[in-house]
């Protein structure tokens, strides 16, 4: 699914319709990414590769080796179903088998589908950065829950949100969505999520963010799957798996 007019959505200006159907589109571009087998690389005394995350310079999440000879970025949007399913595939493996062994970083970087991937993102930012990418996991679990919580929204509930204060529209739709519930009951509470809810500076990070990922590596959905710098394009987890194994994680 491509972004629908996710800059004017990120700084509080529009809710836009909801769209509970949602489908991955990414670019399958298959950039070669062979490589020699990489032995393991050791974590500092005392750490764990995979306890180790990190926000970077792009705006994202990175779990593990920051100098990982394999690089991993998952442009996500917590709203993606597919982004759940592959999350759902893939997260133990992932982690266990891929980031423990230090060959491989993995970084989040959310991307912007739709009106409800902005208060999603800001909630799920909120709190420590080394609880973004554990959030951001729960939350795909959860996600069918908030679908239901929509879909049984009084259609009056939704237009009383659109006739509020511009400002006000994203902490009411993450409560008509569930959202501020989650999140209260992981550690983020709700004083500290409406303040999050009303950073408009970070709302505009976020929508830059996907206009950068449109830009640079020609991502129109999710999730897509950046290895060493190339689009591979957006699969499951047998798919992307056989890719970091090309690349040397063998």
């Amino acid at each position: 699914m491509t972004r629908t007019r996710f800059r004017s959505i990120a700084l509080g200006l529009v809710v836009a319709p909801l769209a509970l159907g949602l489908a991955a589109c990414g670019k399958k571009d298959e950039a070669p990414t062979a490589g020699a087998p990489i032995a393991k690389i050791a974590p500092p005394a005392g750490k764990q590769w995979a306890d180790t995350i990190e926000k970077t310079a792009e705006g994202g999440y990175r779990m593990g080796n920051p100098n990982a000879p394999i690089k991993l970025v998952e442009y996500g949007a917590l709203s993606c179903s597919h982004c759940a399913l592959f999350a759902q595939q893939s997260f133990g493996a992932l982690r266990d088998d891929y980031v423990a062994s230090g060959r491989v970083s993995y970084e989040l970087r959310y991307f912007m589908l739709n009106a409800l991937d902005v208060p999603a993102s800001l909630l799920a930012t909120c709190g420590s950065t080394e609880a973004v990418i554990p959030l951001s996991e729960q939350f795909w679990a959860w996600q069918p829950a908030m679908f239901e919580k929509l879909q049984a929204a009084d259609k009056s509930q939704l237009a009383a949100i659109d006739a509020l204060p511009k400002d006000k529209q994203l902490a009411a739709f993450a409560e008509v969505a569930g959202m501020s519930e989650f999140f209260a009951s992981r550690g983020i509470a709700r004083d500290q999520g409406a303040a999050c809810l009303a950073d408009t500076a970070k709302a505009r990070a976020l929508a830059d963010g996907t206009q950068k990922a449109t830009e640079q590596f020609n991502v129109s959905g999710t999730p897509t799957f950046i290895i060493n710098g190339n689009n591979v394009g957006s699969m499951e987890w047998d798919k992307l798996e056989p890719k970091l194994k090309e690349a040397g994680a063998r």
